[in-house]
């Protein structure tokens, strides 16, 4: 689901037979997904993008690693799937194949701080 105000459509997601939906997020600072966890227990994962495909610049680990954590503040760690926004075929593969190396990086880096921290 591509930059939309999910308030007024969240029982409708809710209801949905989907494992995981994702949902265009980059450029929200995780506002968009506040209504996943603010007074509606939603039990599928959700992909929030965690990098803007509509940019060449390729986003380093850290700040994919920080864009997570952010995400993670919000919401459950069990239903958080980590993925660009969506429209890669936009791109040159020479840009996205760093960043997707960058994004995969920063996944790693997350999953061993949140294990240690167990």
């Amino acid at each position: 689901m591509c930059y939309s105000n999910f308030n007024d459509i969240i029982h409708s997601i809710i209801n949905m037979d989907a494992d995981v939906i994702t949902i265009e997020n980059s450029r929200s600072d995780e506002k968009l997904l506040s209504v996943f966890r603010e007074g509606v227990k939603y039990g599928a994962g959700i992909g929030p993008g965690v990098y803007d495909i509509h940019s060449p610049r390729i986003p380093s680990t850290e700040e994919i690693a920080d864009r997570i954590n952010k995400m993670l503040a919000v919401l459950d760690t069990n239903i958080l799937w980590v993925n660009p926004d969506c429209g890669l075929k936009t791109r040159k593969y020479t840009e996205v194949k760093p960043a997707l190396t960058n994004m995969v990086s920063a996944a790693k880096l997350i999953r061993t701080q949140l294990a240690r921290a167990k």
